[in-house]
């Protein structure tokens, strides 16, 4: 699974990237994450707030920092 982890290294992106990786390891999925700072590749996702999380190429969540319950059902969707 790849997790990607859509902001420009804001407090909030960072805590995004944090709660992801938590919610993957304690599903136990295997997984890849990437931080994309970059604002062009941020607009290719038609992403307009940050930060933003993609799972998969999917965009899954904008703008906010999910609780973990449902950080864990978003992987775990999409993991199956």
């Amino acid at each position: 699974m790849k997790i990607q982890i859509l902001g420009t290294g804001c407090p909030k992106c960072k805590a995004l990237s944090e709660a992801a990786e938590h919610a993957a390891k304690d599903l136990g999925i295997a997984y890849e994450i990437e931080k994309v700072t970059d604002i062009e590749k941020i607009m290719s996702f038609g992403v307009m707030m940050t930060p933003a999380l993609v799972v998969d190429g999917d965009v899954k969540v904008v703008g906010k920092i999910p609780a973990a319950d449902e950080l864990k059902k978003i992987l775990s969707s999409e993991s199956k």
